[in-house]
């Protein structure tokens, strides 16, 4: 009996390694995605972004052919689908500006706080309601955002407000998401209508102000699509082997690496009321998943 209790949790840990290798290969992949967008230079951003959503289409449409999936979805499901991809595809581009003007660990940072989001527009459209826990800890990470942002009259600020951006209209595409998944979608269709409405929406876009780029251009665009479709993977995989709320955590792994690359590659450097700000985001974060608080 104890001999099958051993092996039993000998497999669940060995699991849950491979989640976490998985989940941190996965942030490193989007951070390098980060780097390649800074590295991109003057390349204008619909065009960044097109190459961004280009590969994952593809992937996309490779998963539902895969699983024998529907391309199109639950015709009741259509209207938020195309909900999530026009609100997505927003989080993106302001993400990617954020990312263009701002130190990478700072531009992540405020990304992330896409979770925090999530619990509002949950409880806003889903219905699901809002504890004092989470009410508290949406508190205290929009009060260490602002040591990020450093809110001021000009137009500086323009891009951590651009990054806090980001991390509104990706939360609401989170919720959209989970009322998706509520509703029996599946997760490759889902995908598939994000990118296809990215890259319609930004094609004609991006070829009214078309920069041709160089060789070492075409190598950080590709990269861009390249690494985040590795890191949409990875992360859709380490969900097998363990509960999101184990691993999640695990995604701040990103803004580390982010930090980590934009330094030795670019060399950035941090000043203490943003670093101060970051880790007080993580340990409410951490702090939420603790108290169950799933996000």
């Amino acid at each position: 009996m104890k001999a099958g209790l051993f092996i039993l949790y000998f497999r669940m840990d060995r699991d849950y390694l491979k989640a976490v290798f998985l989940m941190t290969l996965s942030s490193l992949s989007f951070a390098v995605m980060s780097l390649m967008v800074r590295l991109s230079g003057d390349i204008p951003l619909f065009e960044k972004v097109l190459f961004r959503n280009a590969v994952s289409l593809f992937v996309a449409l490779f998963i539902i052919l895969k699983n024998g999936q529907t391309i199109w979805g639950k015709k009741e499901n259509r209207k938020f689908l195309a909900l999530r991809g026009f609100s997505g595809l927003i989080g993106v581009m302001l993400y990617f500006y954020s990312l263009s003007h701002l130190n990478m660990s700072d531009a992540t940072m405020l990304n992330k706080l896409s979770p925090f989001f999530v619990i509002i527009f949950a409880s806003l459209f889903l219905k699901e309601r809002m504890n004092r826990y989470q009410i508290g800890g949406i508190i205290v990470a929009f009060l260490a955002s602002l040591l990020i942002i450093k809110p001021r009259f000009d137009i500086d600020v323009l891009p951590a407000l651009m990054g806090l951006g980001s991390a509104v209209f990706a939360g609401f595409a989170y919720a959209v998401i989970r009322l998706l998944n509520l509703r029996g979608e599946s997760s490759g269709t889902i995908v598939f209508y994000f990118s296809l409405i990215s890259f319609i929406v930004v094609l004609p876009l991006a070829l009214t102000d078309l920069v041709m780029p160089g060789p070492a251009e075409w190598f950080y665009l590709v990269g861009i699509g390249v690494f985040a479709g590795i890191g949409q993977i990875l992360m859709t995989q380490s969900y097998f082997f363990a509960r999101a709320s184990d691993i999640a955590p695990y995604k701040y792994l990103h803004v580390l690496f982010a930090a980590i690359i934009g330094i030795a590659f670019l060399g950035e450097t941090t000043d203490i009321l943003s670093l101060t700000g970051s880790v007080i985001i993580v340990m409410v974060f951490i702090y939420l998943y603790r108290k169950k608080c799933c996000l």
